[in-house]
C-alpha cells in the first residue's frame, strides 16, 4: 500500500504515448488538404509555370483544317457559351480567331446561346480590331448575332440562312453586306467551327448540320461535354478541342506557325501549368489515401 506521505508521481514525467503515421493521416485535419490544394495552384500561378505543350491528334486536325482553306474561304463560327465557361472555352475562341484571321478566312459569326454575343464581341475587340486592323466588317466578317430556338435554328439556316437572319446583328440586310451576298445556307461554309458549353452546342451542329450536309466541322467543347463529343472523332467531326488543355495545345500550333509575342495568345498555356500541378497533388493524395487503407486493414487482419 503507498504511503500517503509519499510526493505525487511526476505525471509530466510520463512519455506521451507513440502515434502511428496511419494514425496521423487518417486523423489529419482536411483543412490541410484545403491548404496544399491553394499553395498547388497558388505558387505556379504567382510564378508562371509553364510546361512543354505536346498536342494531341485531335488538336492538330482543328489546325489543319483551318490551316488548308485558301484565303478568303467562307466559315461559320458560333460561340454557344458564357461566363460560366470562358475559362476554359475563352481562349480556344481566340487562337481560333486569330487563326482565321492569319488566313485571311472570312468569318460569319454567330450564336445559339443569347450571352454568346457578348464573347463574339470580346473577339472581335481583342483580335481582330487590335492586331488586325486592315479587317472590315461586312467584307472580312460580319456578326449575324443570336436567335433564339436552339437547334430549330441550325435546321432552318440549313437550307435558308435569311428565313433566320435577314439582317445582321446591326440590323443591316445581308443582300447589302458584301461578304454575305453569295451565302445561301450553312451549305455555303467551307468550315464549320463551333465553341460550345452545353445544349445547344456542338452535338446539335453536327447531328442537323455537318452530317446531313456532309459540311467539314471542328469543335472546342468544356471537359465535362468531351465523353459526349468523341465518338463522333474523326468521322463526322474532323477535329476537337477538349477543356483547357484542348486550348492549350491549339495555341501552341497556332504560335508555332505564326508567333508567340502576346499574353492574349498564350492563357491557355499559363493556366495548364496550376492546373497540372493540381492534378498531382490529388493523385498523390488518392495513392495516400489507398495505401493507408491497405495497411490499417493489414494492421486489422493481423
Amino acid at each position: 500500500m503507498a504511503d500517503p506521505h509519499d510526493p505525487p508521481p511526476d505525471i509530466a514525467s510520463d512519455p506521451l504515448p507513440a502515434v502511428s503515421w496511419t494514425t496521423a493521416l487518417a486523423t489529419l485535419d482536411r483543412r490541410w488538404i484545403y491548404l496544399l490544394m491553394a499553395v498547388a495552384v497558388g505558387v505556379p500561378t504567382l510564378l508562371g509555370v509553364q510546361f512543354e505543350e505536346h498536342p494531341t491528334g485531335l488538336a492538330q486536325n482543328v489546325f489543319d483544317q483551318i490551316e488548308a482553306l485558301p484565303p478568303g474561304s467562307p466559315v461559320l463560327i458560333s460561340f454557344d457559351f458564357d461566363p460560366a465557361s470562358e475559362g476554359e472555352l475563352g481562349p480556344m475562341g481566340t487562337s481560333l480567331v486569330r487563326h482565321c484571321c492569319e488566313r485571311d478566312l472570312d468569318m460569319a459569326f454567330m450564336c445559339l446561346w443569347p450571352i454568346g454575343e457578348q464573347m463574339i464581341a470580346e473577339r472581335i475587340d481583342r483580335v481582330i480590331r487590335a492586331d488586325f486592323p486592315d479587317k472590315q466588317y461586312g467584307r472580312d466578317y460580319v456578326n449575324l448575332g443570336f436567335k433564339s430556338g436552339n437547334e430549330g435554328v441550325i435546321k432552318v439556316i440549313s437550307t435558308d440562312l435569311r428565313q433566320m437572319y435577314p439582317t445582321d446583328s446591326r440590323g443591316i440586310a445581308l443582300d447589302q453586306i458584301p461578304m454575305c451576298r453569295d451565302l445561301e445556307n450553312v451549305r455555303s461554309f467551307d468550315l464549320l467551327i463551333v465553341v460550345s458549353a452545353g445544349q445547344p452546342g456542338s452535338k446539335e451542329w453536327v447531328q442537323y448540320a455537318a452530317t446531313p450536309y456532309d459540311i467539314p466541322i471542328v469543335a472546342g467543347v468544356t471537359g465535362v461535354q468531351s465523353p459526349m463529343m468523341y465518338p463522333y472523332a474523326p468521322r463526322q467531326l474532323q477535329g476537337l478541342l477538349a477543356a483547357i488543355k484542348g486550348a492549350a495545345d491549339y495555341e501552341k500550333l497556332v504560335a508555332d506557325a505564326y508567333g508567340d509575342d502576346q499574353p492574349k495568345y498564350r492563357e491557355a498555356r499559363r493556366r495548364m501549368g496550376p492546373q497540372l500541378v493540381a492534378h498531382l497533388l490529388i493523385v498523390g493524395l488518392i495513392v495516400a489515401g489507398n495505401l493507408l487503407f491497405a495497411v490499417q486493414k493489414w494492421k486489422g487482419d493481423r
